[in-house]
């Protein structure tokens, strides 16, 4: 019989392992400093200066803890990615469910059933699509449509739309509609920005004859901005007259996010040739991006058993991430959460709008289901307009900060501003949250806007050292 080992005192050890409970007991405080030191320095230190240097103790479903007990009401959502919000049970029971299994995953010699499966559930959704390619991640899930479009149409050129963002690696980036992004990581690829809705600047360039496809995202994240009534049904036409193809890129808006399945299914007879997904697939625990096309896009990439690997992704399909996206179809059908992410949107988005013409700040609300955008502009009387004045020629954006901040520190509420250089909040929370949380929200919201039409108090004196520093950082 073995002995069990000793320490040079002679005394029985304790077998050594990871322990992550302890390493997070021992070092979780070190979290800010270790982020500086190792990571992207600049997160920690916006994050200190904006005062959203929080520690999260524990989450579930639309809501976070601190160390003292208090909640924090989740209007973010992860960007998105937390579509069902934090653990939800039937995910987390799924995942000890895969990882029990102990399944022979990524083999890459065998077929799998959970790919396919997700797959089907999939299409289940968007039925004039046949097939599903599987990988990490949005900007992935993007990657794989232009590589897919170019390949076969046999066209080098993608179009995509002013302020659209589809991703931050180099082939997304070409697409991406905010120039902040692209700065300094030229050449890209030779692509083409055309506005949003703008059928005629389409058409003009469909016209040269090298257009692969138009990608597009049905509601834009950046300011969320919808696609005009009529433009993708009249895209669609105008695309396959030319034989390009139309991408919808519904890694933020798909899964129920606007109230529907998918956001281009808001109007008639649009039917993408490539759909991409990710973000709320995961469960909010494993990455994954999925690319829908029709099967002759397929077939013609993958032409061939020496094409089989041509285009592919190491963690791709992986069991994990599998067994997360069909719980989370599950769970979407189960729950009814397309409808109610609908039912829920449209009251809030109402409640909200019903304040434009209380508040001289408040210029717009737009947006369909739970994604719905804020803007804010320039008032009418000369006392709040010189605060206005002030405040822009500092740094457009330097507003809705003023309103985002006071949200988390007052009302313990987490949300966004929706863009660089923009003054509209975007709310992405959690599909599951019912009345009781848009009766915080606008309450909270409406407290912000008391604040910042009084003119004075922490809120403005917030506003002057974030003048104070945009103007230092110039």
């Amino acid at each position: 019989m073995t002995e069990p080992p000793t320490d040079p005192s002679g005394s029985p050890s304790a077998p050594k392992g990871f322990d992550l409970a302890g390493l997070l007991a021992e070092r979780g405080a070190e979290r800010y400093e270790l982020h500086a030191r190792y990571l992207n320095h600049q997160l920690p230190r916006m994050l200190h200066t904006i005062g959203f240097d929080k520690v999260y103790e524990r989450a579930e479903g639309a809501y976070f803890w601190d160390a003292d007990g208090n909640d924090y009401l989740d209007m973010l959502a992860g960007f998105g990615v937390m579509g069902l919000g934090r653990h939800h049970p039937v995910v987390r029971e799924a995942l000890h469910d895969v990882l029990d299994a102990s399944l022979a995953d990524l083999t890459r010699f065998d077929c799998q059933p959970l790919p396919g499966l997700l797959a089907e559930k999939l299409l289940a959704h968007s039925p004039h699509l046949d097939r599903v390619f599987f990988g990490n991640s949005g900007t992935e899930a993007v990657e794989t449509a232009l590589k897919f479009a170019r390949y076969a149409t046999g066209r080098p050129r993608i179009l995509y739309c002013d302020h659209a963002f589809h991703g931050l690696t180099t082939g997304s980036l070409s697409v991406n509609g905010e120039t902040g992004f692209r700065d300094g990581f030229a050449p890209l690829l030779p692509d083409t920005a055309i506005a949003l809705g703008d059928l005629a600047a389409l058409e003009r360039e469909l016209k040269r004859g090298d257009v692969a496809a138009l990608v597009v995202e049905p509601v834009q994240g950046k300011g969320v901005h919808e696609s005009p009534p009529g433009f993708l049904p009249a895209a669609q036409q105008l695309l396959h007259r030319h034989k390009a193809l139309l991408i919808a890129d519904e890694v933020q808006t798909g899964l129920g996010r606007t109230g529907d399945f998918y956001a281009y299914q808001h109007e008639d007879g649009v039917e993408p040739d490539l759909v991409c997904v990710a973000k709320a697939l995961s469960g909010g625990y494993v990455p994954v991006g999925a690319t829908l096309g029709r099967d002759w896009i397929f077939k013609k990439v993958y032409s061939s058993m020496d094409r089989v690997l041509v285009h592919s992704a190491s963690f791709g399909s992986n069991a994990q991430a599998m067994a997360a996206g069909l719980a989370v179809l599950s769970v979407i059908e189960d729950e009814q959460i397309v409808a109610g992410a609908r039912r829920t949107g449209e009251l809030l988005r109402d409640r909200l709008a019903a304040l434009v013409d209380r508040y001289e700040f408040l210029s717009e609300v737009r947006g369909r289901g739970l994604m719905i955008g804020i803007e804010f502009g320039r008032p009418e009387s000369l006392r709040l307009r010189s605060r206005w004045t002030m405040l822009q020629a500092a740094r457009k954006g330097l507003f809705a900060q003023m309103v985002v901040v006071p949200l988390l520190e007052k009302h313990r509420i987490l949300t966004q501003v929706s863009g660089d250089h923009l003054e509209v909040i975007k709310l992405i929370p959690p599909l599951t949250i019912g009345e009781r949380e848009v009766d915080r929200f606008v309450t909270a919201f409406t407290a912000v806007m008391d604040d910042a039409h009084a003119g004075g108090g922490l809120m403005w004196d917030f506003g002057r050292t974030l003048v104070k520093q945009a103007v230092a950082h110039r």
